[in-house]
């Protein structure tokens, strides 16, 4: 195993445009599968890079049991004949074995591929018993504890390491029976970290990587995000990486994805001052102090804030978007976005059985009043158990609002919104929705006047751009990425994680919605603006080649 990081700086030439193909190895894709942020930034980035830059770029994803790949529009991938000549029975061109060892068991496993080219990306689903078995991304679901009391529902699934293993194995072991070289794999989070490690260190991988550079982007370090494991003796089997790597990958006494990729990868998360605060501040004690465990390995990470597409959340376009009217922030016309609040009232003000969500609790038909809205998981990650106490400290006298929530996550945290819904001094001002629709998620969006991100920390946010081009002001907690929304100017923010400055910054901005309905139609647009100057993919995707660059850097190429 190598000592030091793959290659030096003064081996690095300059590699500008040099970056032909790209493989993204990711758990998430938007429009397949997805459960946070990751799905968004795949996509976008993925179809930027090919719409903007004529990049190939593939990316690799299981199919899990609740995708039917037929409907999705994907069909068997047949694998290329090692010699032409030879006639093989059709299971041997489309199915291959990975190896999947355990401490006590030599075993493989058998996979099968599926692709598919959406908006330009050629996506490849690996078919697998382990994957197919799963009907949630990462956690099992209400079905599932039915057939087995053992996989309650919202728990990780039990063999969450074993599944990232294959995950990144199949992918490698796809692209060499293809024949092709990519010149960078870029490598989404904690669940396909590893490889970065395993295509260094492992023979046969190592020798056909050689001229691939790699990078590993951190979606969120925070703890329970590293995808790490204690059993170091199951990492071993399952891995094939040499003992000396495990036990100097270690975070705590666990193996660690992000450590184990560290000698080997350019590695990035996902906003600037995320980045500086895992490496410069005390709020790295969340993750286990990766950030400066990787500091002392010599790994400055970089932080390049995610982008959006703003072309995918335009209400000019309601019949795309599901949404009653179009309205146009950037030019002041927010007449539909009334309609579009108005059609939300109505749909809430009336508890009614919906399909895919339960609502509790209802709200008034008063358009006048302001809608705050939240969108998202419900932890104290995402603020909530702050939220819920900030409501208590708002006089009523002069914070008359109504509040939507849409999410579903910890079961303390939802019956404490359930039963704020049914509370006499707020009755229909409060209404909550459990579970998640993308298409209500929309409709709400764009229905709001203040969108609230209360985060106790957050890698970058994506919702507040989503709220921004919906004509939704956030109102945020300034950490993170969302240190991007500019008080005052794009929206609200506060610097203490408590109520009682959640509280003062939601005082504020009812008080200039009521008082000032100008100042906030030009924040409306502001915030519009400051996306198509600076937060596009376009404008972000120059500071991934830079990264790209430095990959293949590493490489050492000649």
């Amino acid at each position: 195993m190598s000592g030091k990081r793959y290659g030096t700086m003064a081996s690095r030439k300059k590699t500008q445009g040099t970056i032909r193909s790209v493989w993204m190895i990711s758990r998430e894709y938007d429009g397949l599968a997805g459960a946070g942020g990751v799905k968004d930034v795949c996509r976008q980035l993925a179809e930027t890079l090919v719409g903007a830059t004529g990049v190939q770029v593939t990316l690799v994803l299981p199919r899990y049991g609740f995708m039917d790949a037929e409907k999705l529009g994907f069909s068997p991938l047949r694998l290329p004949p090692g010699n032409p000549d030879v006639v093989c029975a059709d299971g041997f061109n489309s199915a291959f074995d990975v190896d999947m060892n355990y401490p006590d068991e030599e075993r493989r496993e058998t996979v099968t591929l599926l692709q598919r080219k959406i908006n330009g990306v050629r996506i490849i689903l690996l078919e697998a018993e382990r994957f197919a078995e799963k009907l949630g991304v990462y956690t099992y679901t209400e079905e599932e504890e039915k057939k087995e009391s053992w996989q309650r529902q919202g728990s990780g699934h039990y063999d969450y390491f074993a599944m990232n293993i294959l995950l990144q194995k199949a992918a490698m072991d796809v692209m060499i029976l293809l024949d092709e070289r990519p010149d960078i794999l870029h490598l989404q989070d904690g669940h396909a970290a590893t490889l970065a490690a395993m295509m260094r260190e492992t023979p046969g991988y190592r020798h056909y990587f050689r001229h691939s550079g790699v990078v590993v982007t951190i979606h969120n370090a925070g703890l329970g995000y590293h995808q790490e494991v204690a059993d170091l003796s199951f990492a071993r089997a399952v891995t094939g990486l040499p003992r000396v790597l495990l036990r100097t990958s270690r975070l705590g006494s666990s193996f660690d994805p992000f450590m184990a990729a560290a000698d080997y990868a350019v590695m990035n998360t996902v906003s600037e001052n995320y980045a500086r605060e895992l490496q410069e501040t005390g709020d790295d004690a969340r993750t286990g102090w990766l950030g400066h465990r990787l500091l002392q390995r010599g790994v400055q990470l970089a932080g390049v804030t995610n982008g959006i597409n703003p072309q995918d959340f335009d209400p000019a376009e309601p019949k795309k978007r599901g949404l009653a009217a179009a309205f146009n922030p950037l030019k002041g016309d927010l007449a539909g976005k009334r309609v579009c609040k108005e059609d939300i009232l109505n749909d809430f003000s009336r508890v009614r059985k919906l399909a895919h969500v339960e609502q509790i609790g209802r709200l008034s038909m008063d358009a006048d009043l302001p809608l705050c809205t939240f969108i998202g998981r419900l932890t104290t990650q995402k603020g909530v158990d702050v939220l819920l106490e900030s409501l208590k400290l708002l006089p009523e006298e002069n914070s008359r609002f109504q509040l939507l929530v849409l999410g579903s996550g910890d079961p303390e945290l939802e019956e404490q919104l359930a039963d704020l819904t049914q509370s006499k001094d707020v009755r229909a001002q409060v209404c909550f929705v459990k579970g998640y629709d993308p298409a209500l998620a929309t409709r709400i969006y764009a229905a709001g006047d203040f969108f609230l991100i209360p985060s106790l920390y957050e890698p970058c946010g994506l919702t507040d751009y989503i709220a921004q081009l919906l004509g939704n002001l956030p109102i945020v907690h300034s950490v993170g990425g969302l240190v991007k929304v500019l008080d005052g100017k794009t929206g609200f923010a506060y610097d203490r994680h408590t109520p009682k400055a959640l509280a003062e910054t939601m005082l504020e901005a009812l008080a200039v919605y009521g008082g000032d309905p100008k100042r906030i139609l030009n924040m409306q647009r502001a915030a519009v603006e400051r996306i198509y100057e600076c937060h596009t993919w376009e404008k972000v995707m120059s500071s991934y080649f830079k990264l790209y660059d430095q990959a293949l850097a590493m490489t050492c190429r000649n």
